[in-house]
């Protein structure tokens, strides 16, 4: 893929999720490459700095990355960030919805399931926040980090379980619903926007060695080593293709390998994705 420094891209702005490891690390890197103004949105400044020196050096511009405080875990947050942001009073034309937990147990701040809460629920507040930013500042993108882990969500979502502490032992149950609901949140938001001139798309990263397995329990993690982890830079390569590149009429669509991939029965279940749209949205306007 070519990420060559375009001017195409100048005055371009990108907000990322979880952008201080990884994927997001490496997306925001290439991203600011390619011409774009990227703000880094994480729960650390200090481990985000690294990052935005990387960025400012290899861009050789001081005023190319900037960090915004982010808790997906906490809808008050969440807002708190965007607010941030539009204070700003800049465009926004990409918004990369890249954090994301496995493993992690409990229940987020308002009381959500740990992974549903910070994979799907935050991120679709932080999405919902800035619609009118993206909108404004067409043509946009929205890309969701989701994962072929969704596949394990075949009997589609509890939802009682969704606001109950995490079951299973190792979490990888609930992973799995967020990833799904992440696909159903890009597919029907494609739908919202249709017309605006801001297209959407969610993807399988493919299995990334990152931190998002930092609180799976150590007998699972050879498990997943013998699956064949990529490398970040591997991983984000889906990320950049659908940044840059996708085209605008496949919209809503899930990626895999920077290709369309047809997802799940269950995630491709329109009635679902509309169900839970307007479950999110009565679950995050309750908490506002």
């Amino acid at each position: 893929m070519n990420l060559n420094h375009s001017s195409s891209n100048q005055g371009r702005v990108a907000l990322i999720t979880g952008a201080n490891i990884g994927i997001g690390r490496f997306t925001a890197l290439r991203l600011a490459q390619a011409g774009f103004t990227v703000f880094l949105a994480g729960r650390s400044a200090q481990r985000t700095q690294a990052v935005i020196d990387e960025i400012h050096a290899t861009t050789k511009s001081s005023n190319k990355a900037f960090f915004l405080p982010l808790q997906l875990d906490d809808l008050n947050s969440v807002r708190e960030c965007v607010a941030l942001f539009l204070a700003r009073q800049l465009p926004l034309h990409l918004l990369v919805n890249n954090a994301g937990l496995a493993g992690d147990k409990g229940q987020t701040r308002q009381g959500f399931e740990m992974a549903f809460g910070v994979n799907h629920l935050g991120h679709f507040l932080l999405t919902h926040l800035l619609l009118d930013t993206l909108k404004a500042s067409a043509p946009a993108k929205v890309v969701t980090v989701a994962s072929r882990a969704h596949l394990m969500a075949y009997q589609g979502l509890d939802w009682p379980a969704l606001q109950q502490p995490t079951r299973s032992l190792t979490g990888t149950r609930e992973y799995g619903v967020s990833k799904l609901a992440n696909i159903l949140f890009s597919a029907h938001l494609a739908k919202v926007l249709e017309g605006s001139g801001v297209s959407t798309y969610s993807l399988h990263p493919g299995v990334v060695d990152t931190e998002v397995w930092r609180e799976v329990p150590r007998f699972v993690r050879p498990l997943l080593r013998l699956r064949g982890l990529l490398t970040p830079e591997e991983g984000a390569q889906t990320s950049l293709y659908c940044a840059l590149q996708a085209p605008a009429i496949e919209s809503g669509l899930y990626y895999d390998k920077c290709r369309v991939k047809t997802p799940s029965r269950i995630a491709q279940d329109a009635q679902l994705a509309e169900q839970l749209w307007h479950q999110s949205l009565q679950w995050v306007k309750a908490q506002s």
